[in-house]
Order: structure tokens, then sequence, then C-alpha cells
């Protein structure tokens, strides 16, 4: 099993960084595949987001692709809305957390297909500081209690309706889930649904794997990123729609 997990681990560091996700949207249903139930499997899927999340954020802000400004506002409200993650999971039925789950991969599978081509001739709309952050409260309460980082959401927000570059929106989507994943994981923590001992082996694998990840995302065009991301979803929403329907 233990070996089984770092190659899991490794995996979805690589996706990580490549598409600016926790790895929760992939290691959630494939946890979950592999015996685990969905709380069990959240907890999990949380830990290892801390560890890609720091280590893909800290890459990206050398790179000169992340702007802290923004993605600090945005996380920090993250943060806050993540610390209710607890309750929900405690509270809500594990077919509600699926649907919300199945919910969540349709939006921004839409998001994405209807999302303008970005220029650098065109021009964006600075939200004030409380939009961003109560945006990113909604955003970290109910994307944590499923297990996923948030960027799954984040990012084609920010593509499809703030017109950013994708490069960026990407690195603004990894750096959100650093806090949205730690507040997450005191949240859960307490209420008792990490294994840490699984959490561990799987965080530790990906680091390796957000490494490659990212110099795998600045080498790939821009149109090719957005059908990586848009098959992403895809693959994602079939994944679960398997496991709801128990086919």
């Amino acid at each position: 099993m233990e070996v089984q997990l770092l190659l899991t681990g490794a995996a979805i560091g690589i996706l990580s960084g490549f598409f600016g996700i926790g790895g929760g949207t992939i290691l959630v249903p494939v946890l979950m595949m592999m015996g685990y139930d969905i709380k069990s499997a959240v907890g999990i899927s949380v830990m290892q987001m801390v560890f890609s999340s720091l280590y893909g954020s800290w890459i990206n802000h050398k790179k000169g692709l992340l702007d802290l400004k923004e993605g600090a506002v945005v996380g920090i409200g993250g943060f806050v809305g993540a610390m209710g993650s607890g309750w929900l999971v405690y509270a809500v039925p594990e077919i509600v957390l699926e649907v919300m789950f199945l919910a969540i991969i349709g939006f921004a599978l839409y998001r994405f297909f209807h999302a303008p081509e970005y220029t650098k001739k065109d021009e964006r709309d600075n939200l004030p500081p409380y939009a961003l952050a109560a945006v990113g409260a909604v955003i970290g309460l109910f994307s944590i209690s499923m297990g996923i980082g948030g960027s799954i959401l984040l990012t084609p927000i920010l593509v499809g309706l703030l017109n950013y570059p994708l490069k960026k929106a990407v690195s603004a989507g990894l750096f959100f889930v650093v806090f949205s994943s730690v507040s997450g994981l005191v949240s859960l923590s307490v209420a008792g649904h990490v294994d840490y001992f699984h959490g561990f082996i799987i965080g530790c694998a990906s680091l390796l794997g957000v490494h490659v990840g990212i110099r795998l995302g600045q080498a790939t065009g821009h149109k090719k990123h957005k059908r990586a991301l848009i098959v992403l979803y895809i693959i994602i929403l079939f994944m679960m729609l398997k496991k709801v329907l128990g086919v």
C-alpha cells in the first residue's frame, strides 16, 4: 500500500504543479477508488495539499509568476472560510458532498469552455479587497469540505470572469491552496478526519512531482495548457459520476 501511495503522491504532484491545483480534485476520487470513504479521502487530500501548495508557490514566486498581494487577499479569505470545513464535513451527508463536488467540476468546465482568449492589450478591472476576500471565503469553505484546494474554482473565475492570463491564474490558484489547505487541515484535524500517516506519505512524494509539473507548465503553450485543463475536468467529472452512481 505504501508504494502505491508514493506513486500516487508523485503523480498528483505533477498534476498539481502543471494545473495549479492542490491535487484533491484527482486525489479524492483516486483514494475513493482505492477503498477510502470520502471523509478519510478528504483528510488525506488536504494534508497532501499543504505540502504541494507551499512548495509549488515558492517555486512560482521565484520564477516571477505569482502576484503575492492579490493572492494573499484571496488566500486570507479562503483561510477564514476553510475554518468551517470541519463542521460542514461533520454535518453534511456524504452523498451531498459528492453532488457538490460534481457541481463544482461542472461549473469549472463550463467557465473554461466560455473563457475568452487573453491578450496583453486586455485590461481587467481590479476588484476591491473585500470582494476578493469574500470570494476566497466562499471557495475556501466549500472546497476544503470536499478535499480540494479551491483552485479548481478560483482559476476558472480568474480566467473566465476577470480575464487573467492563464499561467498567472494557475500560479494564483496554487497559492490560494496554501491558505485554504492549512486552515482546512486544522479544522479537519479537530474534527478527527485526518489520516496523518498516509497523508504524510503522499505529501512527501508529491514534492518531486510539483517541481516537474511546474517545469512542464512553463514549457506548454497557452492553448495547449487550456485544453489540458478542460480534459482534466472532464476526467474528474466522469470519475465522480461513476462513484456517485455506483457503476
